[in-house]
């Protein structure tokens, strides 16, 4: 990855490690977080968390007017420290799993050049609070 290009979101999660893991790549649980907004939900879900392995996200606007498929391969996984994938258009993400509990949670991705940066970087954090606050709320 460029470094000097790359955007960074991050939280902390009041929660172990084990979960917080589980929520970050279990279908039932990324359903019910991986969006920005309440504007947004998701229609698919799949998730092969091994190298080599890939996830599909399909994300629509409630309204119909947005949708669009998030998509990649895993290139590298350290259970409960970190995940790297490549999405299918060549942009590198790693996202970094710190603390036993709580955990923060980091995300280093490649933006789109053609987007608005700040747009990218809320788009990517709005969707990490999101999680923080689902995960957060599980017992």
């Amino acid at each position: 990855m460029d470094h000097a290009n790359l955007l960074t979101a991050s939280i902390t999660i009041n929660q172990p490690i084990a979960l917080v893991w589980e929520v970050w790549n279990e279908p039932e649980h990324i359903f019910k977080w991986n969006a920005p907004s309440g504007e947004w939900v998701n229609l698919k879900i799949e998730n092969n968390l091994t190298i080599g392995g890939g996830f599909l996200y399909v994300m629509v606007k409630k309204d119909g007017s947005e949708k669009f498929n998030f998509k990649g391969i895993y290139t590298e996984i350290i259970e409960h420290k970190s995940i790297s994938y490549t999405l299918d258009d060549g942009r590198k993400t790693t996202i970094t799993f710190t603390g036993s509990s709580p955990v923060t949670l980091t995300e280093i991705f490649e933006p789109v050049s053609a987007l608005d940066l700040t747009m990218q970087q809320a788009f990517c954090q709005s969707g990490l609070n999101q999680l923080k606050d689902y995960a957060e709320q599980l017992i």
